[in-house]
């Protein structure tokens, strides 16, 4: 049976009945004072629908419900079990402080630096060994 809301005008008041459809246009006597009340247009609506196979409350905001949680879109495509894309999103690649960035940029200068050197002494070396080559005297074989 529906439920209908009526409004007593001695008492001021708004209480529900459950009657027939039959009835419902009817008057109802007031639970306080027991004095005739009209029938009056429902101050609250709670209506359902289907939508995608689920049940939904109107009015419908668009949105999902995964594991107690809103989400705007259904899951489509290969997910791991209980995890919604956007619930469980991937945590970002952290990026490195300004700090961080100039302390390796100073790092790789240096090490840059340093095989230079290395360059110039290996360089410096093999030049010192090409001058004393030059300066032995031949060696005859016998």
């Amino acid at each position: 049976m529906p439920l209908y809301e009526y409004y007593c005008e001695p008492c001021d008041g708004v209480f529900e009945a459950l009657r027939s459809i039959k009835e419902a246009s009817e008057a109802m006597p007031c639970p306080v004072c027991n004095r005739d009340s009209k029938r009056m247009m429902p101050t609250s609506f709670a209506a359902f629908t289907f939508r995608d196979g689920y049940p939904r409350r109107i009015p419908d905001k668009g949105t999902y419900w995964h594991l107690g949680k809103e989400v705007k879109n259904l899951i489509t495509g290969p997910v791991r079990p209980n995890e919604h894309p956007e619930i469980n999103k991937p945590e970002p690649a952290s990026r490195k402080l300004k700090g961080d960035l100039a302390i390796e940029r100073e790092r790789r200068r240096l090490e840059r630096q340093a095989k230079a050197v290395e360059k110039k002494e290996q360089e410096a070396a093999s030049a010192a060994y090409e001058a004393r080559i030059k300066k032995r005297p031949p060696q005859l074989d016998v």
